[in-house]
């Protein structure tokens, strides 16, 4: 067991994941908001072994450093790569702490969520629709950047309805082709879709000034991203043409809270990947790193 276990602000347990959770810890003391300083979260680990965290707090080296009972960090929240975290992971493994993240908990909300959004804006259902006449999902042009699971997971959705889909991606993804998702480089994918979906990993920013002017007018963009994966000013002046239309479900991927009146951008304030199916596997994912380490460590 850990000695004590310390959630440093909401990570999005349920009741049946926090009983679970005091199985695994001696003492978890469990904090209501998020640390508003360096200092209040080094305060908050004090002598902890086990930190759990969500996206909200950055823990860096400097924290590390002086928190040296830390043997394991928890992220409660999707882990893509050391670059993109929200724990400097080079850090805390030269300092013997073991950090874990969790993938692929919500997308089957985002998948919902882009469904949602797309059946309304084309049939004009809550307002004015895209084209002068209804339209259904059949036959339309979809690309996806970013073929992670949440990109192959909204391709599928989106083709069991009849879209066309057309993906671009840093490496090839056979078994989506084999399924007929088409590969194109992105200026091709960019000029040939009239959706396009932002599928990435956080930090990774793909769509800048060329790429909004390669895409153009009579467009819709949406972006399911943890962040954006768009430059916000390039982003802007792309908004700046009549007839362009981005969708998104958090202010964090929005970019810029400037943005959220703007007309043609429909933001939803809130996480797509928030419904109680997600929130339990959150939990259980979370769980099962801890569980993991802990056999680990007992041999």
């Amino acid at each position: 067991m850990f000695k004590q276990c310390v959630i440093v602000e909401p990570v999005g347990m349920n009741e049946n994941a926090q009983a679970r959770l005091r199985r695994l810890a001696e003492e978890v003391i469990e904090y209501p908001d998020s640390p508003s300083s360096e200092a209040e979260l080094i305060k908050r680990i004090g002598q902890a072994d086990c930190v759990l965290v969500s996206w909200r707090t950055e823990i860096p080296a400097s924290v590390l450093r002086q928190c040296p009972s830390i043997v394991y960090i928890g992220m409660c929240c999707s882990l893509y790569s050391e670059a993109s975290a929200n724990v400097d992971i080079a850090a805390a493994r030269q300092l013997g702490i073991t950090v874990t993240g969790i993938r692929d908990y919500g997308d089957e909300g985002v998948v919902e969520y882009v469904l949602y959004e797309l059946i309304g804006f084309l049939n004009g259902y809550r307002q004015a629709s895209f084209k002068p006449v209804p339209l259904e999902l059949t036959d339309l042009k979809v690309g996806i950047l970013g073929m992670g699971t949440t990109g192959q997971i909204i391709a599928r959705g989106l083709m069991h309805f009849g879209s066309r889909i057309q993906y671009y991606s840093r490496t090839r993804k056979p078994e989506c082709e084999a399924e007929g998702m088409e590969y194109q480089p992105l200026d091709a994918l960019l000029r040939q879709n009239d959706v396009i979906c932002e599928c990435l990993n956080k930090n990774a920013i793909v769509m800048g000034p060329e790429q909004f002017r390669l895409l153009g007018d009579h467009k819709i963009v949406f972006n399911t991203s943890i962040g954006p994966g768009h430059d916000v000013e390039a982003l802007k002046a792309w908004l700046a043409l009549p007839d362009t239309h981005f969708f998104c479900d958090s202010e964090r991927a929005l970019g810029d809270e400037a943005l959220l009146d703007h007309p043609r951008v429909r933001c939803l304030r809130t996480s797509a990947g928030n419904s109680v199916q997600c929130i339990d596997r959150l939990g259980q994912k979370v769980l099962a790193n801890m569980e993991n380490f802990l056999n680990q460590r007992n041999g």
